[in-house]
């Protein structure tokens, strides 16, 4: 069936017009330019191009865009699905205008770093996706001969820790243990992720600090760390040719490092998460464990310098790395920073939180979504999403910029209601998101039942 969208503001590839979109077997089967009446008005519905299309939704104002693709989500799922889940973690990011997302490989039981655990992964998704779902591998000390099965079977790439990860079944690896990984996947044509910490024993100013001093936190994981660890990786992607991804970069004192490999044309690219663009070491309460994740949270000086990166396309991307757990473990009652999980909920937040900051720094719409969107689509090989044009998947959403509201726990849909960003006013609005053209969010509920599906490989 026929499905049409009007809209007096979509975002095209040449700009942004009022249009009509129709939508047909999952994809935009045409775009049509609108013409808008003297007196100001778009088609109504009931003028729309009549093709025996379902009734015809006229979006007014709000923003039609290309649906987001959120490379970095933690589900949890199978075995500590109390901490999320995929049917709480996919309705969360229908609403935020999310499509698709990208499981990482931890922290479900077991992680996701053999043939037989990523079979596990897909059955526990099973029935259980209102969005499109996809499954990173991981690399582990010795687990280098599960590497070409898992990628022949879709997984779409791997990731390592340079550092303890958190938990004891996803140990971090070494300069070595990429020797050997990092030629498989070159092979496979599937990148190395890296959570690029490299540990070493610096002086922290504030050891002595209390645990609940944020200040005692931050200075226990420096941006020396990340630094030392992208030059690492940035050696091994010349050594071996293996396309190398840096996830949440927190620490813009190693932008120039990325910025030299990239002129010199190695194949590394990088993210930077909402929290670090739109947060800073100065608004983290005492105790405020919510805030607590690794990287962590730097300076006001810091996220500028992240900005400019950005901007610059030293940073290519923008995603969540939406990482919670059961609210026990962020220790509350205590406010240990030391002791509570590192990780921040927030997959429902994303453009909201990124296009609150984006506006305050005069940075336009359409580039967030160029971050959000179009490039994260393109760093899966997908050019079949991120863009609304004719041909593409009809994954869009609908954004309301201009409004400006408090975030209240009860409007968040993962599993448990705990984000640094409630209390905070965001701006903007998902008014509606669809998923191969079926409406999967209205603006204020999910709708229908679970359609999404495992995503393959690139």
């Amino acid at each position: 069936m026929l499905q049409t969208l009007i809209s007096r503001r979509v975002l095209l590839p040449e700009g942004i017009r009022p249009a009509t979109l129709l939508l047909r077997d999952g994809h935009i089967a045409e775009i049509r330019i609108a013409e808008i009446w003297a007196d100001g008005r778009l088609p109504s519905p009931t003028e729309a191009p009549d093709d025996g299309q379902a009734d015809p939704i006229d979006l007014g104002d709000a923003l039609l865009v290309p649906a987001l693709t959120d490379t970095h989500v933690h589900i949890n799922e199978p075995g500590r699905t109390e901490w999320e889940g995929f049917a709480t973690a996919t309705q969360a990011a229908a609403a935020g205008g999310v499509t698709l997302v990208m499981d990482m490989p931890l922290n479900s039981s077991p992680v996701t770093t053999t043939v037989a655990a990523l079979e596990a992964k897909r059955a526990a998704a099973a029935g259980k996706l209102w969005v499109d779902c996809g499954f990173w591998g991981g690399v582990v000390p010795g687990n280098a001969g599960e590497l070409r099965a898992m990628a022949s079977q879709g997984v779409a790439g791997f990731k390592c820790f340079t550092c303890h990860s958190g938990i004891d079944d996803f140990p971090a690896v070494s300069a070595d243990n990429l020797r050997v990984a990092m030629p498989i996947l070159r092979a496979a044509g599937v990148p190395l992720l890296v959570h690029a910490e490299l540990e070493s024993a610096l002086l922290n100013p504030y050891a002595d600090a209390s645990p609940r001093d944020y200040l005692r936190y931050l200075h226990s994981r420096p941006a020396q760390w990340e630094v030392d660890a992208i030059r690492m990786i940035v050696d091994l992607v010349r050594e071996t040719g293996c396309r190398a991804h840096i996830v949440h970069l927190s620490a813009a004192d190693a932008l120039p490092v990325l910025r030299a490999a990239k002129a010199e044309g190695l194949p590394i690219t990088a993210e930077t998460c909402p929290h670090y663009l739109g947060l800073t070491a100065a608004d983290v309460p005492e105790g405020g464990t919510a805030w607590k994740c690794a990287p962590p949270i730097r300076e006001r000086e810091n996220a500028d310098r992240l900005w400019a990166g950005l901007l610059a396309g030293t940073i290519d991307f923008v995603v969540t790395d939406h990482s919670p757990c059961v609210p026990s473990l962020k220790l509350p009652a205590e406010g240990d920073f030391l002791g509570a999980w590192g990780g921040i909920a927030s997959l429902q937040l994303g453009l909201r939180s990124v296009w609150t900051a984006a506006a305050a720094r005069g940075v336009p719409l359409e580039r967030v979504i160029g971050w959000m969107s179009t490039a994260t689509a393109g760093f899966l090989g997908r050019a079949d999403r991120g863009v609304i044009r004719v041909g593409a998947v009809a994954d869009l959403a609908a954004f309301r910029p201009e409004p400006a509201h408090r975030l209240e726990a009860g409007s968040l849909l993962h599993r448990h209601p705990i984000s640094p960003w409630v209390g905070r006013t965001l701006r903007g609005e998902v008014a509606g998101t669809w998923l191969r053209g079926e409406r999967v969010w209205d603006g204020e509920r999910i709708c229908g039942e679970a359609r999404g599906r495992i995503a393959g490989g690139r």
